[in-house]
């Protein structure tokens, strides 16, 4: 698993709607990558602050962008360490 699998994935691994083998490499790489374990912790903390509120669909435009930003800041941030 790389951060892009995590990325990708996130939404699920937090719903726990993955198959074991692949919930085992995500935390396999959790535990040795800190920018996808923050990635994961801040997207559980914002599932918590929402999970009451009025549901929101976001264009899908929106959802690639958000992914896309998602994705380039995590490369940006493996390269300057």
């Amino acid at each position: 698993m790389n951060c892009d699998g995590v990325v990708r994935r996130v939404s699920n691994y937090i719903d726990g709607d993955l198959e074991v083998s692949v919930l085992e490499e995500i935390e396999l790489h959790l535990k040795s990558c800190r920018e996808c374990t923050i990635l994961v912790q801040q997207t559980r903390l914002t599932v918590t602050l929402y999970r009451d509120s009025d549901l929101v669909d976001f264009p899908k435009e929106v959802q690639l962008r958000l992914h896309e930003t998602v994705r380039r800041e995590i490369r940006r941030q493996k390269r300057a360490t």
